[in-house]
């Protein structure tokens, strides 16, 4: 065979194996690919923005027709992927289950701190940091259907400093707020333009319930409406943000509600915490701290955000205006499935509710009953009404369908005083269900 030969011989192989590669992109091309998780996503022209923050969002790949929003602000040096993959990621797995949005402010100046410090910061669209992120909440709101009546903030130490000032800055816009580590609304502010205020953070900067609630009020004049619900977190040792903040904090809230600083409830939810409710009680109280027994500036800690996401709402929709028509299974047409995690005295139980009937159900109720003791304070993927004894579970607007050999799960978190079984007696739109 000659040279020319050996070249025309590789030249044929070699177009055939290229004809055989692009077949093979083409063929994978159609094959269907899984859907793309969701992910936290930079926004860029969001609206104003003063002081060139950044915005991220995440939006859970099942989305709630009507959905809930909450405004996770990070720490001191931190940044949205920091408590997005980090401390903060209980509520990134809850929003997958519930179908809430997370909004994500991202300090870029040095230090990665908000700005609670400044005369800016410290009033109703006044041009820094507190401004970006209503710009942020304006244009999430919008872009995903937002519930205007459940939109929450949350945040972690500097995050939880501007958790109270978006709080008393723009009460008309958040229904609820939960801070771990912070300080009263304006007890940072300085007139130096430094943001850090040594007799703040040191415990010092103490105030009547009425100053403090005062210097709330300063920051949107002549605002006579509601004020968010607040949940206030502290470690009794804190030494970056001192201890005694957490009751001043308490004084300022318990002023602005205009209620008693004298609790309307005391517990404890885990060992180490002491828990204190005040204007009302329960799992949406109007205001409630948790104090932790020898902890520094580490919060929150494991198991914390399943309380916070109780406290802000994020684990319930609000009944819709949709009429709903409710089609009960034919006897036999449910099963069940419990499962309990207990420690001392909480637990968390989860029901799998599958319907074996041959009809679709839209709209339903699971009744079942608590062993004695037991009560809950806060769940997932149902309302649930009473808290003890027989309960009622109602589904949500984004799972009242199950299809024929459907489930979904639902579950709560409670506290018990020694019988920590799973629930029992289990009936599904009128019906028993078998249990296994």
């Amino acid at each position: 065979m000659t040279a020319r030969s050996h070249r025309d011989g590789f030249s044929i192989v070699a177009l055939v194996a290229a004809v055989l590669l692009l077949l093979a992109a083409v063929a994978l091309s159609l094959v269907p690919q899984p859907a793309r998780a969701a992910s936290l996503v930079r926004v860029t022209n969001f609206g104003t923005n003063p002081t060139g923050l950044n915005m991220y969002v995440y939006v859970p790949d099942r989305v709630a027709p009507r959905p809930a929003m909450l405004v996770m602000v990070h720490y001191c040096s931190g940044s949205a992927s920091a408590v997005h993959n980090g401390n903060g990621r209980d509520y990134v797995t809850a929003a997958d289950r519930l179908g809430y949005v997370i909004v994500y402010p991202e300090a870029t100046r040095d230090g990665r701190c908000f700005d609670v410090s400044t005369a800016n910061a410290l009033r109703r669209n006044g041009g820094s940091d507190s401004t970006g992120i209503m710009a942020m909440v304006s244009h999430a709101r919008q872009r995903y259907n937002v519930d205007p009546a459940r939109i929450v903030v949350a945040g972690f130490s500097s995050g939880a400093m501007m958790t109270n000032v978006l709080a008393a800055q723009y009460p008309d816009v958040f229904s609820a707020g939960s801070a771990f580590s912070g300080v009263p609304a304006g007890c940072f502010a300085t007139t130096n333009g430094s943001l850090w205020n040594s007799q703040c953070s040191s415990g010092n900067l103490l105030k009547s319930p009425q100053q403090w609630g005062d210097q709330a009020r300063a920051m949107y004049p002549g605002y006579t409406g509601k004020y968010p619900r607040m949940q206030l977190w502290h470690g009794t040792t804190d030494t970056t943000l001192a201890y005694p903040n957490f009751g001043e904090a308490l004084d300022q809230w318990t002023n602005v509600h205009a209620v008693s600083r004298t609790p309307a409830s005391t517990d404890q939810p885990q060992p180490s915490w002491t828990r204190t409710r005040y204007g009302t009680t329960g799992t949406t109280a109007t205001i409630e701290g948790i104090s932790i027994q020898g902890t520094g500036h580490s919060l929150p800690m494991a198991g914390m955000l399943a309380y916070s996401i109780a406290f802000l709402g994020l684990d319930s929709n609000p009944p819709t205006t949709t009429t709903t028509t409710t089609t009960t299974p034919p006897p036999g047409g449910c099963a069940v499935t419990a499962s309990v995690n207990a420690w001392n005295t909480g637990l968390t139980e989860t029901i799998t509710i599958t319907n074996t009937s041959s009809a679709a159900v839209n709209g339903w109720q699971l009744r079942f009953t608590l062993p004695g003791g037991q009560a809950i304070t806060g769940g997932w993927s149902a309302t649930y009404s009473p808290a003890t004894g027989e309960v009622s579970a109602r589904n949500v607007d984004y799972n009242a369908q199950i299809p024929p050999g459907g489930s979904v799960s639902i579950g709560f978190q409670a506290t018990h005083t020694g019988d920590s079984a799973a629930a029992t007696g289990f009936t599904f739109n009128g019906e028993r269900c078998a249990v296994g």
